[in-house]
C-alpha cells in the first residue's frame, strides 16, 4: 500500500483526511471525476498516469467511499466511476486549492475578480471550447432543480458573476476588487435582449454562488425574466474549472460568458470580460 509509514493522528481531522486523500493522483482523479470523465480509460489519458497507479488509486477511493464504480461491460469487465455525497464534498476543497494555486503560485498574490487575457485560469477557460459541458443540475430562482444547459433550446447562454448587492450587503471593499463590480448592470442587460434571445431560442442563465432566497430576490426587485441558478455548493465551478475568488467567506465566481451548443459542447468563452455591454452584444451574436 502507499504511504505504508504514515500513521495519522487519531483525533486530528486533517491527517486523517490526508491518510485518504493526501496523494495528489487522489485529488486529480476527485478533480476529473467532478469533470465529467467516467471511464478507467478517459481519467488514464486526462492524467497521464500509469495503469498500475490508477487502479490502485482508484481502488482506495472505492474504499474509502469517496467514489463509487458500476460496471458497464462484461468479458472482460469494465467499470465507470462516479463521485459518491461524500466524494463531492470535497468539491469545495478542490476549488480552495485552485482559487489558492491561481492566487499564489500563477498569479502575483493579490485579491482580483479577473485575469489578463494571457494568464493561466483565462487559457483555462478559452480550452473549455469544444468540450463537453457534465451534466449539473443546480437550484434555480423558479424553485427547480435545472441542468445548467437548456435541452430545449438551441444554444444556452451561462453567465457568471461574482454576486449582487440586493439584498444581502456586499462585502467591504468590495468595489476595490478589480472585476468584482457590475454583477446587477450584467443581469439588466441580459433581461434587457431577453426577448431577442427567446426569438433565437436561446436560453439565458445567469449563474453566482450566491444562496438561491438570496437570488429570489434580487429578481424580484429587479423584474429578472431569466433563470439565475445557485452554484453554493460548487458544482459547475468544480466541473468546469471555472475561475473563482475568496471575498466575504466566499468563493465568488469571476465574470465569465460561455455559449454551450444543444450538444452540450461549449462554443465560445469570453474572458475576461472588461466591457458587460459588449459581452451580451457578444452573446446574442455568437449563440
Amino acid at each position: 500500500m502507499r504511504r505504508s509509514t504514515f500513521s495519522p493522528e487519531p483525533d486530528c481531522a486533517i491527517a486523517q483526511s490526508l491518510g485518504v486523500i493526501g496523494d495528489g493522483w487522489e485529488l486529480l482523479i476527485v478533480r476529473d471525476l467532478a469533470r465529467g470523465l467516467a471511464r478507467f480509460d478517459e481519467l488514464a489519458g486526462s492524467l497521464h498516469i500509469s495503469r498500475k497507479v490508477l487502479t490502485e488509486r482508484l481502488n482506495g477511493l472505492v474504499d474509502s467511499q469517496i467514489v463509487n464504480k458500476t460496471a458497464y461491460q462484461d468479458r472482460p469487465t469494465r467499470y465507470a466511476y462516479e463521485l459518491t455525497p461524500r466524494g463531492r464534498a470535497l468539491l469545495p476543497v478542490l476549488v480552495a486549492l485552485q482559487d489558492w494555486g491561481d492566487r499564489w503560485l500563477l498569479g502575483d498574490g493579490s485579491l482580483t475578480g479577473t485575469n489578463a487575457a494571457d494568464e493561466p485560469p483565462a487559457q483555462r477557460l478559452h480550452e473549455l471550447v469544444g468540450q463537453r459541458v457534465p451534466y449539473v443540475a443546480l437550484p434555480s430562482i423558479a424553485g427547480t432543480t435545472v441542468d445548467v444547459v437548456d435541452p430545449d433550446a438551441r444554444a444556452t447562454v451561462l453567465f457568471g458573476y461574482p454576486a449582487t448587492g440586493r439584498p444581502t450587503r456586499l462585502p467591504d471593499g468590495w468595489d476595490e476588487i478589480a472585476g468584482a463590480a457590475g454583477c446587477t448592470l450584467e443581469n439588466r442587460l441580459f433581461a434587457g435582449r431577453y426577448d431577442e434571445f427567446a426569438a433565437q431560442r436561446i436560453a439565458v442563465r445567469g449563474v453566482s454562488t450566491q444562496r438561491t432566497d438570496e437570488q429570489q430576490a434580487f429578481a424580484r426587485a429587479e423584474e429578472i425574466p431569466h433563470l439565475l441558478l445557485s452554484d453554493l455548493e460548487l458544482e459547475l465551478v468544480a466541473a468546469l474549472r471555472l475561475p473563482t475568488f475568496r471575498a466575504g467567506g466566499y468563493e465568488r465566481l469571476k465574470r465569465v460568458v460561455l455559449v454551450v451548443g444543444a450538444d452540450r459542447v461549449v462554443q465560445a468563452v469570453r474572458y475576461p470580460v472588461t466591457d458587460v455591454a459588449d459581452a451580451v452584444d457578444w452573446a446574442l451574436t455568437t449563440a
